[in-house]
């Protein structure tokens, strides 16, 4: 889709930008352009944006920029940056966490504690936010997304809000099936932490496991393939030697061969570059096909 194709007449109150470099926007500092890039005002701005979008327009909502890899040929659709819009992190009038689809895992995950919950510090290790989480059932220190989910907002492509159950959805590792909605936000059934529980604690020892597993220091998108059930990929990677393995400005982390760095000057073809050279070595070695984690979206240079 070229740039003569790009609507540049919505009617917002937000901040609305054409030809944006996702580099700024996703963790790996990689990538091409968006079209359209848009940062709403509040919610009512966004389902207003939505109204008028037109019906084959791609649409990708943003939070972190975790677990996203842009294609140096951009993306031809329209970026919804979350971050802003659905902020929203509060206690309702049943006493349950209410936390918009923008709000960061490690937010919530000490506002959580902060308001005498358990359950929710494995957050802390999700390096997205509350949206992108609930899409894809995010976990970390054995917990994950769905299981303290009691229900969630969503919003159509017809702009319309629905509240639906947890039940509404079929959820697995790392997958979540159901209603093609987008989510706006989620109610959460954490349990009342016990006398003293110091969440606070929890969540420090986690981070310092984090910080001494994985390389926390250098852009990366989080891991990057699902762990194949009975092991984990990480080894499987490992075991074909090709943990430190190099293209270009891109790395196969030292630290952790499910990670892929970005030393400072990679392309997003020096990442997918290595993404489908540890699939292939894997399926070749080890008979095991490995699926990515991280969302790859847009095209290619050439």
């Amino acid at each position: 889709m070229g740039a003569a194709s790009v609507n540049t007449q919505y009617d917002v109150r937000g901040e609305l930008r054409f030809a944006e470099s996702m580099v700024r926007h996703t963790s790996w500092r990689a990538g091409g352009n968006a079209a359209v890039f848009f940062i709403p005002a509040d919610q009512a701005d966004l389902v207003d944006f939505v109204r008028q979008l037109e019906s084959e327009r791609e649409v990708l909502w943003l939070g972190l920029g975790s677990n996203l890899l842009v294609r140096d040929g951009g993306f031809s659709g329209v970026v919804i940056d979350t971050r802003k819009a659905l902020a929203d992190l509060k206690l309702n009038s049943q006493g349950l966490l209410r936390a918009g689809a923008g709000v960061p895992g490690a937010k919530l995950a000490r506002f959580a504690v902060a308001n005498g919950f358990r359950g929710a510090e494995f957050f802390a290790g999700i390096p997205g936010t509350v949206g992108g989480a609930l899409a894809m059932n995010a976990g970390a220190w054995g917990g994950e997304t769905w299981q303290c989910v009691k229900q969630v907002e969503t919003l159509s492509r017809q702009a319309q809000i629905t509240t639906r159950t947890s039940q509404e959805y079929k959820v697995g590792y790392r997958s979540v099936s159901g209603p093609d909605d987008w989510f706006l936000s989620a109610t959460f059934d954490f349990q009342k932490a016990p006398q003293g529980f110091d969440g606070v604690l929890e969540i420090k020892s986690m981070l310092a496991q984090r910080a001494a597993s994985q390389p926390v220091q250098s852009a990366n998108a989080g891991s990057v393939f699902r762990n194949p059930e009975g092991d984990y990929a990480a080894r499987l990677i490992e075991s074909c030697g090709l943990k430190g393995s190099r293209k270009g400005g891109a790395q196969i982390a030292e630290k952790h061969a499910n990670f892929i760095i970005n030393n400072g000057n990679a392309t997003a073809a020096d990442i997918e570059f290595l993404i489908d050279l540890a699939q292939r070595r894997v399926l070749a070695e080890e008979g095991v096909s490995l699926q990515t984690e991280v969302r790859i979206v847009g095209g290619k240079i050439g």
